[in-house]
């Protein structure tokens, strides 16, 4: 079994942001200034920033500092409320005003979530339940996550099939270790068997 390796291994993928970008949690798994590199959306999904939003009136100096910070990383990459937070306290934000650009920069988190389901998908298979925890991990509600995961539109055998075969490619697996590690990532039975069996095992 490679449950805990394959934490391990999600874990990594959180240096994408400080706190929002692709974090590692599950057993799937910035930019800014002096952060890792922000994937743009644009590359993970096709969409852009599509919240309309009005700009608040009567911030102070700080609070529009942090709002217009929070609309650029909206533009580029998707966040949860919190990821947004800690990613502008990150960049040396105050809470109060980190809080106040999550609050006031009009982005749809249910949107958002979908977002980051589509770029999560792009570049690693997972589970529909492991898909939900991961964005839970990134900051995202429940209902949220879970609603981005029953909608982003993933064949989850194909998901199980590409899944293992991620593992085979790292380390020798019988096939029932293999089907019960897809278990354990949240495929059922029946996706985590199709997919072992597409792999040839």
């Amino acid at each position: 079994m490679v449950k805990s390796g394959s934490i391990a291994a999600a874990v990594a993928l959180g240096s994408i942001l400080a706190f929002g970008g692709m974090a590692g949690c599950s057993s799937e798994s910035s930019t800014g200034d002096g952060s890792a590199p922000i994937e743009s959306k644009e590359d993970a999904n096709g969409g852009g920033e599509s919240s309309e939003n009005k700009k608040p009136e009567g911030m102070t100096p700080s609070q529009e500092q942090a709002y217009e910070k929070a609309l650029t990383y909206l533009s580029i990459t998707p966040f949860s409320h919190d990821g947004l937070v800690k990613q502008l306290e990150y960049e040396q934000f105050s809470t109060e005003d980190a809080v106040f650009a999550a609050d006031n920069c009009g982005a749809d988190w249910g949107e958002q979530a979908l977002l980051k389901a589509k770029q999560y998908l792009s570049t690693t298979p997972f589970s529909q339940t492991g898909l939900s925890s991961q964005l839970q991990f990134d900051g995202f509600a429940v209902e949220d996550s879970d609603n981005a995961a029953a909608n982003v539109g993933a064949d989850w055998t194909e998901q199980a099939t590409k899944k293992a075969k991620s593992y085979l490619d790292t380390m020798a697996f019988s096939h029932s270790q293999l089907v019960d590690q897809l278990v354990f990532d949240g495929f059922t039975s029946e996706q985590a068997e199709a997919g072992v069996v597409a792999n040839g095992l």
